[in-house]
């Protein structure tokens, strides 16, 4: 970490170091009565330790210092995260050099006991659940409560161990009874700001892609050879092609220690073809959280994420249980062995929808209780207790209880628009035609289910000439729309319709034959007028042309119908003048 704390630490630690006070002048504020250090092992530990330290408040007389535990393996990634936080942050070395007042840490290995601070350790998940022998060297007791994690030689490391569940500190009693006397409820106070930002929702849900109608499906992956990435690594891909795009937004959560081990770019290269056919990915430090407020389906595994999204009441299918990798008392283990699961080989569009008719919230509440307790004080609790080690420093518990903040918006990562979709659909007699577009994705696809729709931008050597529409989708084109159709009609005798877009709500249109319409959305009284994809639009009119059953003519309007949303397409012909 010396490339970050050189920078970050070097004024405060040189006045201490030396023995010699800044000059009292030179403050804007009054000087600290306090010293905390925030410790992190992962990147997940980091995103929960500043999550947690913000219930310290620096106008209390707080000074906030972090610094990294070294030796995890899946430390990658934390140098760039905690510089970019503009924090003071200290190497290893300097840190066990100091005394601190506190010390915080969501994550316990016994090299912490070098810390001159009295040490509070908390979960950075939902509890404690997984067996990780490396780390426990116990194939009995869950990561975070083991003999080998909390104690040295028979001293109990942690002056507070932070657990979210009474029946947490019943489990940490059988498995290293000399801790137990050291835990405290606390709740979680992360799930505390996801229940907080649930009025946000609608502005998380805009940033994925759900709107429109469209209804969002989060993918969620811990870590391990037994997570949803380990066990079914092609499934983002299926489900991102299974599910027609107008109907569905689909998001992907990947647990810190995925990137960290595979690297960023090993990650989005490996997910390279799900992302080209729609899939945002949720960068590991941030976004997580909005994406559980923000999603319809979940499609995980054991991850503590899955569990926040069934906390939440969000429909919840696993793909992988981590059975395998759980304490078999724990809750995650219950969740596991109770929660509806997903076939990855089935129709998984089927199987979502036959999960939201029977979801009952309900169902999985005991075990949700079971691992998140006083929730709605969770905050206030753990603040307390952090409080009480800065009590002798003059330090005071601030009167009211912490307001948890809304968690950001998410910067999913995603890559340009789809180009190339296999569409199906229907029409009726009466003007509506119901769409169902699916991303192709070259190498995946291996047999049409309708007739392609394709963008000028698509790139793959059949699909355009196997194509039925063909549509150009950015307005500030440098050859007019007009002139782009005739053109385009005379290259491609093999299409039906031609797109062109003009704006955001209108469409020049050609069909077979020659004939030209302009094509607009329409709008009811206090409503916006609804966006026209062109690739939508011109499939849309393409099923219209194919169904021999029709009876309305284009210029009566059209219907067009994705799922449950719909908006109504108006067609004009050329005016006179130009006939």
């Amino acid at each position: 970490m010396s490339s970050v704390s050189s920078l970050l630490s070097r004024p405060s630690s040189w006045f201490r170091r030396s023995g010699r006070s800044a000059p009292s002048r030179w403050n804007t504020w009054d000087p600290p009565k306090a010293e905390v250090l925030g410790v992190a092992r992962t990147l997940t530990s980091a995103t929960r330790v500043a999550d947690v330290m913000h219930l310290l408040r620096s106008e209390d007389g707080i000074e906030k210092y972090y610094t990294v535990n070294p030796g995890s393996a899946f430390a990658d990634g934390l140098d760039s995260y905690l510089s970019g936080l503009g924090i003071h942050v200290l190497s290893w070395q300097e840190a066990t050099r100091r005394s601190f007042d506190l010390a915080v840490s969501c994550s316990v290995h016994p090299t912490m006991r070098r810390l001159d601070a009295p040490l509070m350790v908390l979960p950075h998940g939902a509890g404690y659940n997984r067996l990780v022998t490396e780390s426990t060297g116990d194939a009995l007791a869950p990561a975070g409560l083991s003999r080998r994690e909390l104690m040295w030689r028979g001293k109990v490391v942690p002056a507070a161990i932070g657990v979210s569940h009474q029946a947490q500190i019943d489990r940490l009693a059988e498995v290293c009874p000399e801790a137990a006397p050291y835990a405290l409820t606390v709740g979680d106070w992360c799930f505390q700001r996801i229940i907080a930002s649930m009025p946000h929702r609608d502005r998380y849900r805009q940033r994925l892609g759900a709107v429109d109608g469209r209804r969002l499906v989060v993918i969620h992956s811990t870590w391990s050879e037994h997570s949803l990435l380990g066990r079914h690594p092609e499934l983002p891909l299926r489900l991102v092609t299974a599910l027609p795009a107008d109907e569905f937004a689909v998001a992907a959560v990947f647990h810190p220690n995925v990137w960290a081990r595979h690297s960023p770019a090993g990650v989005l290269e490996r997910l390279g073809a799900a992302m080209d056919a729609g899939l945002m990915i949720i960068p590991p430090q941030e976004g997580w959280r909005a994406a559980v407020v923000a999603g319809d389906w979940v499609v995980g595994d054991h991850g503590s994420t899955s569990f926040y999204s069934a906390a939440a009441d969000r429909v919840t299918m696993l793909a992988a249980t981590g059975l395998d990798e759980l304490d078999p008392l724990s809750p995650a283990a219950a969740f596991g062995r109770g929660a509806p699961r997903l076939d990855p080989d089935g129709d998984v569009h089927a199987q979502l929808l036959d999960a939201a008719r029977r979801h009952d919230p309900a169902a999985l509440r005991t075990v949700v209780d079971g691992q998140l307790a006083s929730v709605d004080t969770s905050g206030e609790v753990t603040r307390a207790r952090m409080y009480e080690f800065l009590a002798g420093r003059g330090v005071r518990v601030p009167r009211e209880a912490p307001r948890p903040v809304p968690v950001p918006a998410p910067e999913p990562v995603r890559r340009a628009s789809v180009t190339a979709y296999d569409v199906t659909g229907a029409h009726d007699a009466w003007g509506t035609v119901e769409v169902q577009r699916r991303p192709l994705v070259a190498g995946h696809h291996t047999r049409a289910l309708g007739f392609y729709a394709v963008t000028t931008e698509e790139t793959h050597p059949h699909w355009p000439d196997a194509a039925e529409v063909l549509a150009r989708t950015v307005t500030d084109a440098e050859v007019a729309a007009l002139d782009w159709i005739a053109d385009a009609a005379l290259r491609h005798e093999n299409l039906n319709v031609l797109v062109a877009r003009l704006d955001e709500t209108r469409c020049l249109v050609r069909l077979r034959g020659g004939r030209q319409l302009e094509a607009r959305t329409e709008r009811a009284w206090g409503a916006r007028r609804p966006a026209l994809d062109p690739v939508l639009l011109g499939s849309a009119v393409n099923l219209w042309l194919t169904d021999p059953e029709r009876s309305k003519d284009l210029t009566d309007g059209l219907t067009l119908r994705t799922g449950q949303w719909s908006v109504q397409v108006a067609f004009t012909p050329p005016s006179a003048s130009r006939t």
